[in-house]
Formats: C-alpha cells, structure tokens, sequence
C-alpha cells in the first residue's frame, strides 16, 4: 500500500523538524513547506493526504491557504488540522467556517498528533474511496446510457427499415413508383425544415411520409395500374385509398405512426377545400397533411406513370405555383420554393439509385 503523505506548513524551521521527527516512524511520507504559498504548490504537486497548517506565517497566512484548499474541488475533501499558538475562539471559529477539520495547539504532543493524523488518514481514505466510488458509478451509468442509446437506435432502424419494405409494398407493382416513396419522404422534410419546424416534428414527417400510400395495397390492380383515365366509379374506389392507409395505421402510442395516419388520410385534402376524402379546407387540413400534399404532387407530376409522361421540371414549378391557394397552403408552397435546391438535388439523387437513400440514413451510412 502505498505510503499516505503528509504535508507539514510552518515558517519556523524547528517546528518543522519536530513535527517530522514525530511521524517518522510511523512510516508517513512527510512533506514540508515553509509558506502558505510553497503549501498551494506542494498541494497541487504531491496531493497529501492530510495537511498541518500553521495560521501565523508571512506572504499567505494559513486562514487564506486554508479558503483556497476549501473551494477548490479537487483539494476540499484533503483533511486540513490547524496548528497554532492561538487559543482565542474567535480564530477557532473562523477556521471551522473556512473548513477545518481539526486543530492542534503548539507546542504539540507527540501522541495527540498521531492520533489525530492517523484517523484523518482514515477520514481521507473514505473520501477517496466514496470518491472514487461515485466516479466509477457515474462512468457505469454513462456505459449504461450509450449502450441503452445504442439499443434503441438500432430497434427504431430495425423498425423504420420494416415500416419502409411494408410502405414500398403499396407501390411495388408499378415500377416506375419504386422510390417515390423515398423522394415524397425527403421532399416533406425540407420543406418542414423551412417552414421553421423542430427537430422532432422534422423527423417525423421524414419517416413518416413514406406511408402516405401505404392504403393503395387494398385498391385492385386493375384501377391502380389502369393506362388511361379512371371512370367516377373507379375514382371512388381509388379515393379510398386514403381511408385505408389510415385504418392500417390507426390505434399505435408511437409518435410518427401517429403523423402517418394524419398523412396517409389528408395528404389528398385540398387548401380550397375541394380535396378528399373529408372536404377539409385551410388549416382544417393537419400541416403533415398539407406538407406532403406539395411533396407528393410534385414528385408525381415529375415521374412517368401508367396514365402520363414526366413532365419537365419547369412545367411542374409553373403548376405548383400556379396551385398556391387552391391546391397548396400558401406558406408551405413559400416553404417548397425556399428549399427547391435541395428537394431538385434528392430528385437527382434518386435518380436510377438501387438503393434508398432513406435506408441509408437509418443505417447510419449517411
């Protein structure tokens, strides 16, 4: 084990030898110094166990030593015994209020001496040891937190890659649809983003946007794929799409299966209210809702389907814009052309991609 130290503080150089000469032999390390400044140095350098602190000294006397010991995080928990020639209980009561632990009177007794030092080296060793303790603690818990974090990033990606495949399922049989659940995802959270929507509200919409279809998988493929324009009958069937995506959804504690419901239900709602399937109008419409509306046309206007051509990129900016008011919330069509940058990069991006870029970002590749 190792030795404990003991730092001896006096000016007077007798003093100091006999203080030494009495914890000789019990095998103490004992340090000196000669002020209350060559003590801070000592203390810093050699971390002593317990300290014997004169009060009467030059340059720094040791009420001062003993406050800046006291305040210090480091060097509070060193047991400090004030030795002095001063028996006034005013200079005792001060040197409590400063943080003493202890006091001896010169000149001092042998036995008093080791006895006291040797229980304020116990007194030091519990410090150190419910210290130490409390560092190992929070250092476990710390562990236990990252390991916890760790855990429950990869159960949500295990969870959105599933909800992903199960979305992409609603749009597997036209392969000319196969990301563009993946491109409506991103696109709504840009312009989420710009709209000034936090963190969370953000990414939700990224992960929950990519269900807002997932109700196609109860529509019969002959309309869903049908080459050429639906009859009203045929439409209504295809409008409920919208009515069974959120069926599907409905009934969960998670928050973004929650928004996917709101998304999969209003995204076809309208600003002017001639949208479906509930005639919602203005902000009646749940801003999930009209944020992946914009996304979802333009993305659709952009892309080849059974029924149309891709249209330029040009033409479909003209319409959107053109359906500010009517189709599109005003401030989320402002949101849309604030980020086009970006949302014309993900169309890139996408572009004859195999992989999903979204699959990507929840496996952390991004």
């Amino acid at each position: 084990m190792k030795k404990p130290k003991i730092l001896v503080v006096d000016d007077d150089e007798r003093n100091l030898k006999v203080v030494s000469a009495m914890l000789a032999p019990l095998e103490y390390e004992v340090i000196l110094a000669r002020d209350g400044i060559e003590a801070l140095e000592r203390v810093e350098k050699e971390k002593p166990d317990v300290i014997l602190l004169d009060i009467m000294m030059p340059k720094m006397d040791g009420f001062e030593v003993l406050k800046i010991l006291k305040e210090n995080e480091e060097t509070k928990i060193i047991p400090v015994v004030m030795v002095t020639a001063l028996k006034e209980v005013e200079d005792r009561a001060k040197a409590l209020e400063l943080g003493a632990d202890d006091f001896l009177t010169k000149p001092v007794e042998k036995l008093e001496l080791r006895a006291r030092v040797k229980s304020l080296i116990n007194v030091k060793r519990y410090y150190d040891h419910m210290r130490n303790y409390q560092k190992e603690l929070e250092e476990e818990v710390e562990k236990r937190t990252l390991e916890l974090k760790e855990a429950y990033k990869k159960i949500k990606r295990a969870s959105l890659d599933t909800i992903y495949r199960l979305a992409r399922a609603a749009e597997y049989k036209d392969e000319d649809t196969g990301d563009h659940i993946q491109r409506v995802s991103h696109f709504a959270e840009i312009v989420a983003r710009k709209m000034g929507m936090d963190e969370n509200f953000c990414e939700n919409i990224l992960y929950s946007a990519p269900m807002h279809d997932i109700g196609k998988i109860g529509i019969p493929d002959h309309i869903l794929l049908k080459p050429g324009k639906l009859n009203p009958e045929e439409w209504e069937i295809m409008k409920k799409h919208t009515i069974i995506g959120a069926k599907i959804l409905e009934g969960s504690d998670v928050e973004f299966i929650k928004m996917a419901e709101i998304i999969a239900l209003t995204h076809h709602e309208r600003w002017d209210g001639k949208g479906y399937p509930k005639d919602l109008k203005g902000e009646e419409i749940p801003l999930p809702g009209r944020i992946t509306a914009i996304a979802d046309v333009f993305d659709a206007l952009c892309s080849k389907r059974p029924y149309k051509p891709a249209y330029p990129i040009d033409e479909v900016l003209k319409i959107i814009k053109e359906e500010e008011g009517k189709h599109f919330d005003p401030k989320v069509v402002s949101a849309f052309f604030s980020g086009i940058d970006e949302i014309l990069d993900i169309k890139e991006r996408f572009k004859n991609e195999g992989e999903s870029l979204l699959l990507k970002i929840m496996r952390g590749e991004i």
